[in-house]
Parts: C-alpha cells; structure tokens; sequence
C-alpha cells in the first residue's frame, strides 16, 4: 500500500492535469471540456478538496457538475453540443483521409457514446 502522501499527490496530479486538458477543450473543439471536469472534481474528492468545492461552486461548469452528481442528468444544450462535435470530428477523419479502420472504430465509439448520452435524464 503506499503512503498516504504518495496517493494524495497522486490524486492531485491527475486532478490538476484533468482540470488543465478540460481548461485547454474550452478553446479546442473536440476536446471534452465537461468530462475532464468531472474527472478532476472526482480526483479533487479524493485527494484535494479545496479543488473539488472550487468546481462545484464555480459559475460556469459547477451547476452541471452538481446535476451530473446528484442526478446523472445532462443539460439537452450540452447533448446537442457533444453530438454536433462528433458529427464534425467523424466528418473531418473522413476529409483527411484517416485509415478506413480508425474511421470506423471512431464513428462506432461516438455513436455509443452519443447513444448512452441521449438517454441520460435532462432535469
């Protein structure tokens, strides 16, 4: 088992990193902003707290982090902008020409994650 310490900086490190990948998906399309915030807030429970408030608390993204806790609900605007970027992510593979393979296995993974998020409560 490793020191308590070892596991809280763990934790930190991968809160910190979700948390910056999510900042960077806020001006980079196709790179999930809200999911690596909830991944940050979950590692932030674990090992820092203060973060985790901060981004339950925060303006912007902490109303969608509390329904997605309390409920699993997503927001339908947040539906409709994930399965847009899809859409657009799959449409540009198949523009540059990615290997049928990897364009197949993509378009598959995004419609099961499209799928699974429509069914996802709204309120």
């Amino acid at each position: 088992m490793l020191p308590r310490a070892v596991t809280v900086l763990l934790w930190r490190t991968l809160a910190l990193l979700s948390l910056l990948l999510g900042l960077v998906g806020t001006v980079l399309p196709g790179l999930p902003t809200v999911p690596l915030l909830l991944l940050a807030a979950w590692a932030g429970g674990r090992g820092w707290p203060a973060l985790e408030q901060w981004l339950l608390q925060h303006p912007r993204y902490g109303p969608g982090l509390r329904q997605w806790r309390e409920r699993g609900s997503v927001p339908r605007r947040a539906k409709w902008a994930a399965s847009i970027m899809m859409t657009l992510s799959a449409v540009l593979m198949a523009v540059i020409g990615v290997q049928p393979w990897a364009l197949l296995l993509a378009c598959a993974t995004m419609a099961a994650v499209a799928l699974w998020l429509w069914r996802r409560p709204e309120h």
